[in-house]
C-alpha cells in the first residue's frame, strides 16, 4: 500500500486591493512608520515599503518621488496625527480649565521630549535637511492651533491676543522639553513649570 504524501500549500497572496489614492497613501505612511519602529529609519526605502505594503514599486513612487520625500512626508504625518488625535480627544471630553491645562502640559512635554519614537528617528535621518526645517515650522504652527483650540473655551481675551500667547507657549514648551532632554530639568519640574505658564497665559 502506497502512503499518500500530505502536501501543505502556503496560502496564496494576491495583489493588494485597489484603494482610493488618499487611503493608499495613509496605508503606505502607516507601514513606513511600522518599518521605522521595527527596523530603524535606515531600513526605510521605497522598495522595502512597497514590499511590506503588498504593492508594486511604481505605486510607492507614485506617492513619494524619492526616499527624502517619503521621510519628509512621514515626519509631517506622524506629528500631525498625534497632535490632532490628542486635540480632538481633549475637546470631546469638555474638561475644566485646570484639567485641560494639566493634560496639555503633560502631553506636550512628553511628546516633544520623546527621543525613542519613530518621529525622532525620522527627524534624525533628516538632520541638516532644509525641507525638515520648513516642515518643523509648519508643525509648530499646527501646535499653536492645537493650543488655541484647547484653550479658547477657557479664555475671554480677543482671539488675536490668545494666538500670540499660544505662540509663546509653544516656544516655552519646546525650550523646556529641550532642557529635559539635556538633563537640565526633570520631567515633573518641566511639566509643572509649563502648566504654570499655560495657566498664567490664560489670565487676563
Amino acid at each position: 500500500m502506497t502512503a499518500k504524501k500530505l502536501r501543505l500549500d502556503k496560502p496564496k497572496t494576491g495583489p493588494a486591493r485597489r484603494l482610493p489614492k488618499a487611503e493608499r497613501r495613509r496605508q503606505l505612511l502607516q507601514t513606513a512608520r511600522d518599518i521605522v519602529r521595527e527596523e530603524g529609519a535606515d531600513s526605510l526605502t521605497l522598495g522595502h515599503l512597497a514590499k511590506r505594503s503588498g504593492v508594486s514599486k511604481p505605486v510607492a513612487y507614485d506617492h513619494f518621488k524619492d526616499r527624502s520625500a517619503l521621510l519628509i512626508e512621514l515626519y509631517r504625518w506622524i506629528d500631525t496625527e498625534r497632535v490632532n488625535t490628542f486635540r480632538d480627544g481633549l475637546v470631546r471630553r469638555n474638561l475644566r480649565a485646570g484639567e485641560a491645562v494639566e493634560e496639555l502640559s503633560a502631553a506636550y512635554v512628553d511628546c516633544a521630549a520623546d527621543t525613542s519614537g519613530a518621529f525622532h528617528a525620522v527627524g534624525a535621518a533628516l538632520a541638516g535637511s532644509e525641507e525638515k526645517a520648513i516642515v518643523f515650522q509648519e508643525l509648530l504652527d499646527n501646535a499653536v492651533h492645537m493650543f488655541l483650540t484647547i484653550l479658547e473655551p477657557h479664555s475671554d481675551m480677543p482671539t488675536e491676543e490668545l494666538v500670540r500667547r499660544c505662540i509663546g507657549l509653544v516656544g516655552a514648551g519646546e525650550a523646556l522639553s529641550s532642557a529635559l532632554v539635556r538633563g537640565a530639568v526633570s520631567k515633573p519640574d518641566a511639566t509643572r513649570t509649563f502648566a504654570a505658564l499655560i495657566a498664567g497665559a490664560l489670565a487676563n
